[in-house]
């Protein structure tokens, strides 16, 4: 199995003379370096050179010495102008765009840390700076009047709003992808072994979640593929699961589609290519983060995906009403559409396909229900032409209805649905000794590489597909349910529970509601224009009554956003991806009244009747041999300039100097791993006894609720209820109101009613209030014993008397000082003198006792070494004595 190659180029520092850029980049340590070389003096093409050299410090310091000293000016008499400024200093090239004049570079200038995933660290962009290249000075050309605006348009995609990258993962493929051994040819890996080498294979994203693939698009072949920095648009968050000490790393990442990209009313259905509108792909990997590389550690994960309902739909939002009607713009009778995005879906993720339909089906209006009927006449037309063992499975649920009926209970109705996809799709397991949880399908199980047979690889096969309307609100908690769901089974097959079930109220599943609110709310802000409008808790009935003022609070802002400001982020997201590129003498971007044009081929005449699929074979070949495995990894390979040579253990492939970075000095308390959010640290009450994370703490909202519809529990007494200022949502002795039954271990020998409890509440002492170190700790403190007092007045002597001075102090009389000081002498524990706790002074060491271990060490690298006669004959007598 080929080891992926870490980028070198960590490091980069733009130089600008008045003919010439140049961008040095070096690897964190900063011991190797490349130069790239960009024509200053060029008004419109982009000349850019790369010798694919690498260099060391010194020879980068003599170039860059020479720079300057042969491009220097001279100002006056006396003094030069500097011939070589220092520009910028960055992390990363994003690339490099062109609109009406000449090019700009995009530089990531700050970065974050935000996950770690085998070791491989995954930052997010927190800062970008936009240098323009050509020289006016030279060029002498004038400024395009619209070149101003179009810059400004592009700048309206904020780079430092959750976009990711990462130098040695591939953040756009699943984890199962990236785990998966490419096919690499006879002859390279015959090649590379005879020389002492090892394969090792650069990163290959997927086009669909690249951002920035046609920012790279005219350089990308022109430099070395370390100066390539891939970008990603989605969420990423990482939280760590304590379990009594053994740290397991719960990681959600969502990948934002780049094909079909745009803002809640002008993005819906799909394009003429299959790709479907706000289509995210959301990843859940649980591992066991005591081992850190892929080959030795343990990894599970889960893969999800969201996106409209596929099809020609649109909301019409001229009128300016909150809910604008739905109308169906092109007939499709064979599902061309539908058949393109399930074909890709297909190839991605294998079968089954389970679609779960979270769109309204009864409306005093027909609205929603339209969807609803296209969705399922396409899918029954559709599954007529695949074999029945991997037909696709529709799942239609009413979300809303469930919500507002007081008799229903829309989650339990979710996780009877997640049980039944999970099983259908299964997880994707790796690593030594683990056992899968549910049934193993044919062909989804692979071994390990070579040198590790112990390890497992069980793969998912088929996918999730959640949508509502605006695929925000219903189907975040939906896939949350699903996710909770696949996470009891993640974390039984790394052998954390002793069974695949989680409650509800645990800290665990806190966290992860916690991952999945944020996600949610980040990815409505993308494409909504708001946050969450309702959340996880509206759905579990548990929020509060003064939550339904941030409800309309962000259906006001999503408003607001949908009907002012959606028109400038989908200009700026066109142009950002290359869908309109600038071209002087035709029209501008703001002449266009649609960019219908633009993400529709064959509205434009350019789809040719060849390339128009069959009515009936809607799906590829390739992808229909490969099922129910995808067929994106069944034909997954690695050749020509993908595969690198390397020797063992070299820096591009090994991750332990990018991990743990050696070369610098580091501080516990600021390394990610000490400060991201700790099952313990952030979600535990600070009151527990129990420091599991999987024990059930029932919220106060619960109680609240309950109380307010007269199914209050039996109350226990103030003592029992207390919860500290560190824990307002967590109350310790009570249980879930998942359970039928209240629970009793806190009043063992003891029935009392409300009216008990009451009169009991109402007379109580400090005790009741403030209990005991006993009650709490499972600790009581006692008075010491004579002898223990003793031995800590003995050991408060010795500090005393250690003293420079002699304390003392006056007698009853008044008239004595005594000294407390006796004849105690500390002495250091040490044959140097000149030993302090500062410095020590290395012992000298005799030529016997240094030629004994040069001989001790040379026996260990060159294997034993001839006995001398005298010690021979010490063994001779030795054995002697023994046998008789």
């Amino acid at each position: 199995m080929a080891l992926p190659v870490i980028c070198n180029l960590q490091k980069i520092v733009l130089y600008e003379t008045k003919a010439r850029c140049y961008i040095v980049g070096s690897n964190y340590s900063e011991e190797r370096f490349r130069v790239l070389k960009i024509d200053r003096t060029e008004p419109i093409e982009l000349a850019i050179n790369d010798d694919k050299i690498e260099y060391s410090r010194r020879e980068v310091q003599d170039l860059l010495r020479t720079l300057e000293q042969g491009n220097r000016t001279k100002q006056t008499k006396q003094k030069y102008a500097p011939g070589l400024s220092r520009t910028v200093s960055a992390f990363g090239i994003v690339g490099f765009v062109r609109f009406l004049e000449g090019y700009y570079i995009i530089l990531i200038t700050k970065r974050r840390r935000v996950a770690i995933i085998g070791g491989h660290t995954i930052y997010k962009i927190e800062d970008t700076s936009m240098v323009y290249i050509p020289n006016d000075e030279c060029t002498g050309k004038v400024p395009h009047p619209d070149e101003a605006r179009y810059v400004k348009i592009f700048q309206n995609v904020d780079l430092s709003s959750n976009f990711y990258f990462s130098y040695s993962y591939d953040l756009s493929n699943s984890l199962q992808y990236n785990l998966t051994p490419a096919k690499v040819p006879e002859e390279e890996s015959k090649d590379g072994s005879s020389h002492g080498k090892i394969l090792a294979t650069r990163l290959q994203p997927s086009q669909q979640f690249t951002w920035n693939e046609y920012l790279w698009s005219k350089a990308r072949h022109e430099v070395h593929p370390d100066w390539v920095t891939y970008v990603t648009h989605g969420f990423v968050g990482q939280h760590n699961v304590c379990v009594f000490g053994r740290p397991v790393y719960m990681t959600l990442i969502a990948r934002r589609s780049s094909q079909f990209a745009g803002t809640r009313f002008l993005k819906r259905g799909s394009n003429s290519k299959g790709h479907v509108a706000n289509e995210i792909e959301t990843e859940q990997i649980v591992h066991d983060a005591s081992l850190t590389t892929f080959k030795r550690g343990r990894y599970t994960s889960y893969v999800q995906m969201r996106g409209s309902v596929p099809g020609s739909w649109s909301q019409d939002i001229s009128n300016m009403v909150p809910k604008p009607p739905i109308t169906l713009d092109l007939a499709d009778p064979y599902a061309s559409l539908p058949g393109a995005h399930f074909n890709n879906v297909l190839a991605r993720f294998g079968s089954p396909i389970v679609i779960l339909n979270l769109v309204k089906t009864r409306e005093r209006r027909k609205r929603e229900a339209f969807l609803t009927g296209e969705l399922i006449t396409a899918i029954k037309y559709l599954n007529q032409f695949l074999p029945p063992k991997h037909e696709m499975k529709y799942i239609g649920l009413d979300m809303a209805r469930y919500t507002k009926s007081a008799k229903l209970n829309v989650i339990t109705k979710l996780d009877s649905i997640a049980a039944n996809t999970v099983k259908q799709t299964g997880i994707f397991l790796s690593g030594a000794c683990i056992q899968p949880s549910l049934p193993i399908k044919e062909g989804t199980r692979f071994d390990g590489p070579e040198d590790n047979k112990s390890a497992f690889h069980f793969k998912q096969t088929g996918v999730v597909r959640t949508n509502c309307v605006d695929c925000l609100d219903r189907t975040n908690t939906a896939q949350f349910v699903v996710g909770k769901y696949a996470l009891a089974h993640q974390l039984y097959c790394l052998g954390v529970i002793d069974k695949p079930n989680v409650e509800f109220d645990t800290d665990t599943i806190r966290m992860l509601e916690d991952l999945y609110e944020d996600m949610g709310d980040t990815l409505a802000l993308q494409y909504g224009g708001s946050q969450l409008v309702h959340s996880i808790q509206t759905y579990r009935k548990l929020s509060p009554w003064t939550s339904h003022s941030r409800d309309i609070k962000q259906t006001l802002s999503r408003y607001y956003s949908n009907a002012f400001s959606d028109a400038d982020k989908q200009s700026a997201m066109n142009l950002f991806l290359g869908v309109f590129q600038p071209i002087a003498g035709r029209p501008n971007m703001w002449d266009l009244h649609t960019d219908y044009y633009l993400h529709h081929t064959e509205a434009q005449g350019l789809e040719m009747e060849s390339t128009r699929r069959s009515y009936t074979q809607w799906f590829d070949d390739d992808v229909i041999n490969a099922l129910p495995l995808p067929a994106a990894e069944v034909t997954k390979s690695a050749c020509g300039d993908v595969i690198v040579r390397v020797s063992p253990g070299d820096e591009v492939v090994d991750p332990f100097i990018d991990y743990y970075r050696p070369c610098e000095l580091t501080s516990l308390l600021e390394m990610f791993c000490s400060n991201m959010p700790h099952s313990i640290r952030t979600f535990m009450p600070k009151s527990t006894s129990d420091y599991s994370p999987f024990k059930v703490r029932i919220q106060q909202s619960k109680r609240k609720e309950e109380a307010s519809s007269g199914e209050l529990r039996p109350t226990l007494p103030i003592a029992g209820r207390l919860v500290t200022a560190g824990s307002p949502k967590t109350s310790e002795n009570t249980s879930s109101s998942d359970d039928t039954s209240s629970d009793t271990s806190d009043m063992e020998g003891s029935s009392f009613d409300n009216s008990m409890a009451v009169s009991s509440a109402t007379q109580f002492n400090m005790k009741d209030v403030f209990p005991t170190t006993k009650d709490i700790y499972g600790v009581e403190f006692k008075d010491p014993e004579r002898k223990d007092t003793m031995i800590y007045q003995r050991y408060v002597s010795v500090g005393v008397n250690a003293k420079q001075n002699c304390m003392e102090k006056t007698s009853e009389t008044g008239k004595i000082k005594i000294c407390n000081k006796k004849a105690t002498r500390l002495i250091p524990h040490s044959v140097f003198n000149l030993d302090s706790s500062y410095e020590v002074t290395p012992p000298t060491v005799d030529r016997n006792s240094k030629a004994t271990y040069e001989n001790y060490v040379q026996g260990l690298i060159g294997g034993s070494t001839r006995l001398k006669r005298d010690d021979l004959s010490i063994y001779r007598a030795y054995m002697r004595q023994k046998s008789k």
